[in-house]
């Protein structure tokens, strides 16, 4: 086992290194009155959300069309979990319009509704391939066959197995059309799999994917439990801030959903092709900080030496959360001294994941009449 863990690590620290009334406190703003770059008052742009531009997001939210549930199977073959063969199945599912495709892993002999799905959230923006996610189940030590899997790969990005790679069309959206991808694959995976139980839903998200983990949370309450490794929780913030400004000044950070929001927001700003306000309302909703009162049971990993995400995006969601008055068991956060952008630098964060995941595995009780 301590190979297979150093394994586990060293795969991570390859794979992950390039990617990565219920509303918040305020970001830190920039000190100026008006910090104009690149024309674009920076300023306003990363000001406070105000309380309509919070009730704008959640009501486009809930009328996003939610996913039919209809897929085709494009690969079925059986693949070893733990202890158990499982069946691997690469499905093919609409968002959109557009074709997506991703994996769902499912321990054989299960019977209905018996087990709890965890989407797994992956980082970078290459994709993910299956060989990853067996390696990052490891983690889970032998409790890894009592769950079920979905993986998706997010639009323009491929999912592989075997040396074979299946491509989702559509247009990158990191954060936010990274949610309606995920959510895409879990509808498909409870209408094609009777084994899965719709109300024990989980979410473990690597950088980027820690993101996209927290968002899809907040917009299906299915989800009970969400993990999320040194993910973004606010662009307003003086992450975001910076990064704005270097790309404003023709020095853009090689980070994934950088390249996005400085081609479809940052550019049509400074040209004037794009309003700041609907600029504003793509940062926000890609900021589940804002959000964090209706956030799932949550736990947090982040090291503070992070080059990538800095520890300063765990810290405002730590003292959003402080505020809210929520802690654990319902809110967990681990700072690890020194930790940089992947587990192997972040000590018994795997061995905590496996804990905090395992009440998924107990059904919740039958709800009862009381009696009089």
């Amino acid at each position: 086992m301590p190979i297979l863990r150093f394994c586990l690590c060293l795969y991570l620290c390859l794979c992950l290194w390039g990617g990565c009334g219920d509303h918040a406190t305020n970001p830190a703003p920039i000190d100026d009155t008006t910090h104009l770059v690149g024309g674009v008052d920076l300023t306003r742009l990363f000001a406070p959300p105000t309380p309509g531009e919070l009730a704008q997001i959640d009501a486009d939210w809930q009328h996003r069309p939610l996913p039919t549930g209809e897929a085709t199977t494009v690969l079925s073959t059986p693949l070893l979990l733990g202890r158990r063969t499982a069946e691997l199945r690469i499905l093919s599912y609409a968002v959109g319009g557009s074709r997506q495709y991703g994996a769902l892993v499912v321990p054989a002999g299960a019977a209905p509704g018996s087990l709890p799905l965890v989407v797994y959230l992956h980082g970078g923006d290459q994709g993910v391939h299956i060989e990853e996610f067996l390696l990052i189940t490891l983690g889970l030590g032998e409790e890894r066959d009592q769950y079920a899997y979905a993986l998706p790969s997010f639009r323009s990005e491929a999912i592989g197995y075997g040396g074979q790679e299946y491509l989702s069309e559509g247009e990158p959206s990191p954060w936010d059309g990274d949610v309606d991808d995920a959510l895409g694959l879990v509808a498909a995976a409870l209408a094609t799999e009777p084994a899965l139980d719709p109300q024990r839903l989980g979410a473990v998200g690597i950088s980027r994917g820690g993101g996209v983990a927290m968002l899809m949370a907040l917009r299906d309450p299915r989800f009970k439990r969400v993990v999320e490794f040194f993910g973004p929780t606010d662009l307003l913030d003086v992450f975001g801030q910076e990064i704005a400004e270097e790309a404003l000044r023709g020095q853009l950070r090689v980070l994934p959903g950088t390249d996005y929001l400085n081609r479809t927001l940052l550019q049509p700003l400074r040209a004037g092709t794009l309003g700041l306000e609907a600029a504003r309302l793509e940062l926000i909703r890609r900021s589940a900080v804002y959000f964090a009162r209706r956030l799932p049971h949550l736990q947090v990993h982040h090291g503070t030496a992070d080059p990538l995400v800095p520890v300063s995006q765990a810290q405002r969601l730590i003292a959003v959360m402080d505020s809210l008055g929520r802690s654990a068991p319902d809110f967990e956060a681990y700072l690890y001294p020194e930790g940089g952008h992947h587990p192997i630098t972040l000590p018994g964060s795997l061995e905590r994941t496996q804990r905090f995941l395992a009440p998924l595995r107990e059904p919740a009780p039958p709800y009862r009449i009381a009696a009089y």
